[in-house]
C-alpha cells in the first residue's frame, strides 16, 4: 500500500513541478506554427553547404515537434529539395530540445542543463550535417520538389489567434500528452522501485552508466519533454549527469522508426553519418560534463524520496496546483475532441463509401501523429484525380476519393515521403 500511495504522490509531485513550464511551452509551440510556416525555409536547406546545415540546425532547436512528426517533416525537407546533410541536421537538433522540452528541463534539471541541451543540439546538428554532406560528397541527391506543399496556397484564412490556441493545446497537446503521461509513469516507478544511489552502488562506473543507457535509449521511443523527468528520476537514483544526458539525446533522437525511414529513403551511408553524430555526441558530451563541469551545477534532490525539487523555487505551490489541473483538462479535453473527431471521420468515410465507387481505402504504416495525418492528407491530395484524402490514424488507414485513383501513384507518393504503403484495404 505504501507503494501506491508513493507513486501516486511521486506522480503529482513531478507534474506540479512540469505543468507551468510545459503550458508555457505549448503556447510557444502554438506561436511557432502559425509564425514560421514550413514553405518559408525551404530555400536555406537546399545546398550541401554549411550555411544550409546552420540552417536547419538553428530552425530544428526551438520546434515543438514530437518524435514522430520529426520523421515526416524531415524527410519531406529532403524530398522538396534540401541537402541530405541539412535534413540529418534537422533530424539530430529537433527531436533533442524544442520550446516545451527547453523550459521542462529548467524546471526539472536547472538552468546548466537546460541550456546545455541547446548548445549540444546545436553542436551536433552542424557536425552532423557537415560529416553527412562530407561522406556523400559525390552522390547525387535523389530528393523530389515540391513534397511540401505551400501552406499559404493550400491553407485556408484562419484566424491566426483560434488557429494557435487549437494547435498548442489540441493538436500538439494530443500528439504528445501520451509520452508525457507514459514518462511520468516511468519516472515514478523508478522513484518508488530503484534504490537511491543504485547507480553508484551497483554499477559505479560512469562511462559504463553511459554505454548502458545509450543501449537502451537507442532503439526506445520517447519524446524530448517526456525523456525529461525520466531523467530526473534516474539521476537522483545516482545516475551521472553526463549518462542522463546520453539519455536525453540517444532517447528521443533514435528509435526503430527513424533509423528504418533514414535508410530506406537516404541509404546506408546517411544512416550511419547519422547514428555516428548522435551516438559520437552522447558519449563525448556526457563525459565532458562528468569530467569538467562542477557537479553543484546538476545538484537534484529528492525531498522524502517524495518529489523532485531543484535548487531554485520561484513559483508559488499553488500556481503550480493549478497550472496541474488546467494541464490536466487541457489533455482531458484534447483526447475527447479526438475521440468525436475519429467519430465523425468514420461516418464521413462510410457515407463516402456508400455514394462513391470511386473510393479506395489504403493501409498506411508510421503516421502516429496529427502532423503525420496532415502531412499525408494534403501531399496525396495534390495528386491528380484526388478529390479527397481522410485519415483514420487509429487504423493507419487512408481513404481516397477522386477519379481514376492510380493505386500505384499513390504507393510511390506515400513512401516517398516518409511511410510506409502496406496494402490496398477492402473495405473499412
Amino acid at each position: 500500500m505504501n507503494y501506491i500511495l508513493n507513486f501516486i504522490s511521486d506522480f503529482f509531485n513531478i507534474l506540479n513541478e512540469m505543468s507551468p513550464y510545459l503550458l508555457l511551452g505549448f503556447l510557444f509551440a502554438g506561436i511557432l506554427h502559425v509564425a514560421f510556416p514550413r514553405d518559408k525555409i525551404n530555400k536555406y536547406m537546399g545546398k550541401k553547404n554549411l550555411r544550409s546545415v546552420i540552417a536547419a540546425t538553428l530552425l530544428g532547436i526551438p520546434l515543438p515537434l514530437c518524435s514522430c512528426g520529426v520523421i515526416p517533416t524531415g524527410i519531406s525537407f529532403y524530398k522538396s529539395g534540401a541537402s541530405k546533410g541539412a535534413s540529418i541536421s534537422f533530424l539530430i537538433s529537433t527531436p533533442q530540445t524544442g520550446i516545451d522540452s527547453i523550459l521542462v528541463s529548467y524546471s526539472l534539471l536547472g538552468l546548466p542543463f537546460a541550456i546545455i541541451r541547446i548548445f549540444i543540439a546545436l553542436i551536433t546538428g552542424v557536425v552532423g550535417g557537415v560529416f553527412t554532406n562530407s561522406i556523400i560528397k559525390n552522390e547525387a541527391d535523389s530528393s523530389v520538389q515540391n513534397s511540401i506543399i505551400n501552406e499559404s496556397e493550400t491553407g485556408n484564412k484562419k484566424n491566426k489567434f483560434i488557429e494557435m490556441l487549437r494547435y498548442a493545446f489540441v493538436e500538439f497537446l494530443q500528439d504528445i500528452s501520451k509520452w508525457l503521461i507514459i514518462g511520468l509513469l516511468l519516472a515514478s516507478v523508478i522513484s518508488v522501485l530503484i534504490p537511491n544511489d543504485f547507480f553508484i552502488n551497483f554499477v559505479g562506473n560512469d562511462f559504463l552508466s553511459m554505454l548502458i543507457v545509450l543501449i537502451a535509449a537507442i532503439p526506445l521511443y520517447v519524446c524530448a519533454t517526456g525523456s525529461v523527468p525520466i531523467a530526473a528520476m534516474l539521476m537522483i537514483k545516482g545516475l551521472s549527469p553526463g549518462a542522463a544526458l546520453v539519455f536525453l539525446m540517444a532517447g528521443p533522437a533514435t528509435n526503430a522508426a527513424t533509423i528504418t525511414v533514414i535508410n530506406n529513403v537516404m541509404g546506408k551511408k546517411t544512416l550511419y553519418a547519422y547514428l555516428f553524430s548522435i551516438i559520437s555526441g552522447a558519449l563525448i558530451f556526457g563525459t565532458l560534463i562528468n569530467t569538467f563541469l562542477p557537479s553543484e551545477w546538476f545538484m537534484i534532490q529528492g525531498l522524502n524520496n517524495e518529489a523532485i525539487v531543484h535548487n531554485h523555487e520561484i513559483l508559488p505551490q499553488w500556481f503550480k496546483i493549478a497550472s496541474s489541473i488546467v494541464l490536466l483538462g487541457l489533455i482531458i479535453n484534447a483526447y475527447i475532441v479526438k475521440y468525436y473527431s475519429i467519430k465523425k471521420s468514420k461516418k464521413v468515410l462510410l457515407n463516402q463509401k456508400l455514394n462513391s465507387m470511386n473510393t479506395k481505402t489504403v493501409i498506411v504504416k508510421g503516421m502516429t501523429c496529427n502532423h503525420c495525418k496532415m502531412n499525408v492528407e494534403k501531399n496525396l491530395n495534390l495528386l491528380d484525380g484526388i478529390k479527397n484524402v481522410n485519415v483514420d490514424l487509429l487504423n493507419q488507414k487512408v481513404i481516397i476519393e477522386g477519379d481514376n485513383i492510380d493505386i500505384n501513384v499513390i504507393k510511390q507518393k506515400v513512401e516517398s515521403i516518409g511511410y510506409e504503403f502496406v496494402e490496398e484495404s477492402k473495405n473499412i
